[in-house]
């Protein structure tokens, strides 16, 4: 028998397992938990677009905020409310504008999180777009998911 690739570099225990992926879930969230949260209006959770307007017009999260990174810095995150908690995203895994989003808003003390995938896994979720300058709203059934 050969040796294991999955073993060659180490394994975590249990509990090192546990420690990492509860910390990991703190930074991230999936296109399966912000819908559920968008449909069911949840007050406390904002979802920003954090690509270009042109993009955003182009397809957007129902109800998401159009706002690029590139325009984030101290003056115009005035006018979000530092209670909410905002779910930074961009087109996905090849993009870094929800990283660069989420880093900014951090600190300039905000909360957030960082949609794995972005708008591709998203959509590979089969989960609607809006069109449009205008935000919209994610209605309907609830969503129902394997993950």
């Amino acid at each position: 028998m050969t040796a294991s690739s999955v073993k060659s570099s180490g394994l975590a225990s249990p509990a090192e397992s546990a420690t990492y992926l509860a910390e990991k879930l703190r930074y991230h969230t999936d296109a399966a938990d912000l819908a559920s949260d968008l449909y069911a209006a949840h007050p406390d959770i904002i979802a920003l677009d954090t690509r270009q307007a042109a993009a955003y017009q182009a397809g957007h999260i129902p109800g998401a905020i159009s706002f690029p990174h590139a325009e984030m810095d101290e003056a115009s995150v005035a006018r979000l409310d530092r209670s909410k908690v905002y779910v930074c995203y961009c087109d996905g895994i090849g993009c870094n504008g929800s990283t660069w989003g989420s880093y900014k808003l951090a600190k300039l003390g905000f909360t957030v999180k960082e949609l794995i995938g972005g708008l591709d896994f998203w959509q590979r979720d089969g989960l609607p777009l809006a069109l449009g300058k205008e935000a919209g709203k994610l209605a309907g059934p609830q969503i129902e998911c394997d993950c």
